[in-house]
């Protein structure tokens, strides 16, 4: 009784040790601690070229009482991003429909703001010095 016993003690841990041995090699190999993540962290080519294409960026000069743009046009949704430099005076730039404005600048300065043109239309941008803009300073952002 006792060899009985014995060998089917001696079966069931090879049996165990076999499903041990078979579930680890259907898993393929464990990854160790050390090793280092497959992906890249860096953008592809494709990744910049896009994130390129996604801001819109034009340059508006204010002088004596006039931008050297008159008009901007867009793409809804379109993330534009304007580099206001003042060549003369004091002035700033305003859009109040999507709530974006320069400080005022002093000759010499410039700014850079960013926004999302995210409705269709024509906005007039302007000047909001004194009356700048009813002197005509004054220039129009479509948004098709």
């Amino acid at each position: 009784m006792k060899n009985s016993l014995t060998l089917i003690i001696v079966a069931i841990i090879l049996v165990v040790a076999g499903i041990f041995l078979f579930s680890r090699q259907s898993n393929g190999p464990e990854a160790s601690p050390s090793s280092t993540p497959t992906l890249s962290s860096s953008p592809t080519p494709i990744t910049i070229q896009l994130l390129q294409n996604s801001i819109r960026q034009f340059t508006v000069i204010a002088s004596d009482f006039k931008f050297d743009v008159k008009e901007i046009k867009v793409k809804k949704d379109d993330r534009v991003r304007i580099i206001f430099k003042n060549a003369g005076g004091v002035h700033d730039w305003v859009i109040d429909e999507f709530n974006v404005r320069t400080k005022q600048l002093q000759v010499g300065q410039q700014e850079t703001i960013e926004f999302i043109a995210d409705k269709t239309g024509q906005f007039q941008y302007y000047c909001s010095m004194g009356a700048h803009r009813q002197m005509g300073m004054w220039g129009t952002l479509v948004v098709e």
